[in-house]
């Protein structure tokens, strides 16, 4: 699948299949992209953390509040995304730059990783409302939450038309003439 295909094919999938297990090798899959995205001084400050069965109900449970993101229930797997240290050179420009690159690097990593279960056929939906003690309760860890991904083979296959801002309310071309 070309890049375009890709891009137009991968969509926020709010319907999964429940009864549809995902292959450990396509998941392997996409972490190995994830480990190959590029990172502010190539600190991969991130952690994956894959849940599954009970444990995955229990994190689709922990972003479920106020009517929010109920169709997790279905999902399958549930990835966790925790912030992890710098390296010496990130930690630096960062202080240096006053920009923590942490949650930009993390960005990045997630989309590879749903550009990569797209190519797969699974469908994702990035998640920024959850509960980010809970969560750390469930894996039993203390590092910060930035992100949960829900994924699981869509329920229908067909890809919705995008609906988006044109072209010209996202860009500004400042280039000086020669």
């Amino acid at each position: 699948m070309d890049f375009s295909s890709l891009i137009e094919k991968r969509e926020s999938t709010r319907n999964y299949d429940p009864n549809r297990s995902i292959p450990k090798k396509d998941i392997l899959y996409c972490l190995e992209v994830v480990r190959l995205a590029p990172s502010a001084s190539n600190a991969q400050p991130f952690f994956f953390h894959i849940c599954e069965g009970e444990k995955a109900k229990k994190v689709a449970k922990a972003t479920q509040s106020l009517g929010m993101n109920r169709f997790t229930d279905h999902a399958p797997m549930m990835v966790v995304i925790s912030e992890a240290s710098y390296n010496i050179t990130a930690a630096v420009g960062a202080r240096v730059r006053d920009q923590d690159y942490r949650a930009l690097d993390i960005g990045i990593a997630a989309i590879h990783f749903c550009l990569a279960a797209t190519e797969k056929n699974l469908g994702t939906c990035m998640l920024g409302w959850f509960d980010e003690k809970r969560i750390q309760n469930i894996l039993g860890i203390k590092e910060r939450i930035r992100l949960v991904i829900s994924v699981g083979y869509p329920k229908e296959e067909t890809i919705r038309k995008k609906s988006r801002k044109p072209l010209e309310k996202l860009t500004d071309f400042s280039v000086e003439k020669r």
